[in-house]
């Protein structure tokens, strides 16, 4: 029986080190393979021209740098880009990439569907197959970055000078968002694995505030993060009070929002950004009220913190409605008003089902959730 090959995409840097050290090579070499995988793109071990030869032969034969397959590639009228992406055993997730004038953000997926079910995404309803491997995470980063480096005017103008030129950053994506397909803190493990790989200097050395893992409040985790890799975090709160959010987001029910709070102020103190986001789908006579509006700033008064206000997306199971364009500046208004920052995020890729709360993929759904919704009980909103 042949022994199956490591995939090489799996390693941070500890995790490399080790590997070479059990080869019996040196320490650099990890350094050396970490820079040939992950900086340079190469896939194929002979090709790592500095490496020993007698060490690419022995590698080849034990290791390999497996890329994920791509099922469909689209792309938007306004250049966001979706993939479809196969990660075996019938599960395939979908990662976003969103080119700006000044930055190009990479939105990957962490698990193979989502067990949190919040209402308003059509991820949640597809149901949960499983945990993305550290590989798969950090393999969608790899494969965008230098699939999207074959086109030169892809890379990355940072500054403009007086007289005319640029400096080139060398790089596509520079910023990294997991707010693909399931919940981050919910496979901890591999995306710690995942974010040490996208901030070291020899894979592709994004800085921790260009990194962004979104979570439903998953409390624990959070505190670990904070301690472990504190990156920038985005927390999906999207009511100001338990009795709506354990309707929305049934997280709620076990990390209320006393306990999500205390956990965001406790963050605060290692974040690299000295504020946190907030995310708030706004959604038509459910969550969109004035009086919710000044509820929500009653909730988040003394958090240093962004609101950041999300058009819903519909999809037909959820059964809801986006508000409506002036309702979510009134809101917005009432939130600028008070002090507090406060954005309404730009829709993009909608004509590709690419646009927040619309990843879907295709997964085996092993919480059967779609099942269960057919016995369930129409959710009666409470009182606004």
């Amino acid at each position: 029986m042949t022994t199956p090959r490591t995939n090489l995409l799996d390693f941070d840097a500890a995790g490399m080190a080790a590997y070479v050290a059990g080869l019996n090579e040196k320490p650099f070499r990890a350094k050396q393979l970490l820079n040939w995988v992950h900086q340079r793109g190469v896939s194929d071990i002979a090709a790592m021209s500095d490496l020993a030869k007698t060490f690419r032969t022995s590698l080849t034969d034990r290791a390999e740098i497996k890329p994920l397959p791509v099922i469909r590639d689209e792309q938007a009228e306004d250049g966001t880009r979706k993939w479809l992406i196969d990660v075996g055993a019938k599960d395939a997730v979908e990662m976003v990439f969103i080119p700006e004038d000044d930055r190009g953000t990479l939105c990957i997926s962490s698990q193979a569907g989502c067990a949190v079910n919040c209402r308003f995404c059509s991820t949640g309803y597809q149901g949960f197959s499983r945990n993305l491997t550290a590989g798969e995470i950090i393999g969608q980063l790899w494969y965008a970055e230098h699939e999207l480096k074959k086109d030169p005017n892809a890379i990355l103008r940072l500054e403009e000078y007086p007289t005319p030129g640029y400096v080139y950053s060398g790089r596509v994506v520079s910023n990294v968002v997991l707010m693909g397909m399931g919940e981050p803190l919910l496979n901890y493990d591999n995306l710690l694995t995942a974010l040490r790989l996208m901030l070291d200097d020899n894979a592709y050395g994004l800085s921790r505030r260009r990194v962004t893992v979104s979570t439903s409040g998953v409390v624990p985790m959070m505190d670990r993060l904070s301690q472990d890799c504190p990156v920038a975090l985005a927390v999906s709160l999207h009511a100001p009070n338990d009795a709506l959010r354990d309707q929305l987001v049934p997280l709620n029910i076990k990390y209320p929002l006393r306990e999500l709070l205390a956990a965001c102020e406790r963050y605060l103190e290692f974040a690299p950004r000295d504020f946190l986001t907030f995310e708030y789908c706004m959604l038509e006579n459910v969550n969109d009220s004035d009086a919710q509006a000044k509820e929500l700033i009653r909730l988040l008064s003394g958090i240093k913190c962004k609101v950041n206000l999300i058009p819903f997306n519909p999809f037909p199971e959820s059964g809801l409605t986006r508000s409506l364009p002036q309702r979510v500046q009134a809101f917005m208004h009432l939130l600028l008003d008070a002090g507090m920052v406060a954005t309404i995020r730009k829709t993009r890729g909608s004509d590709i089902a690419a646009a927040c709360g619309q990843l879907a993929g295709d997964v085996v759904d092993r919480t059967r959730v779609r099942e269960r919704a057919l016995y369930e009980q129409p959710i009666e909103w409470v009182n606004r």
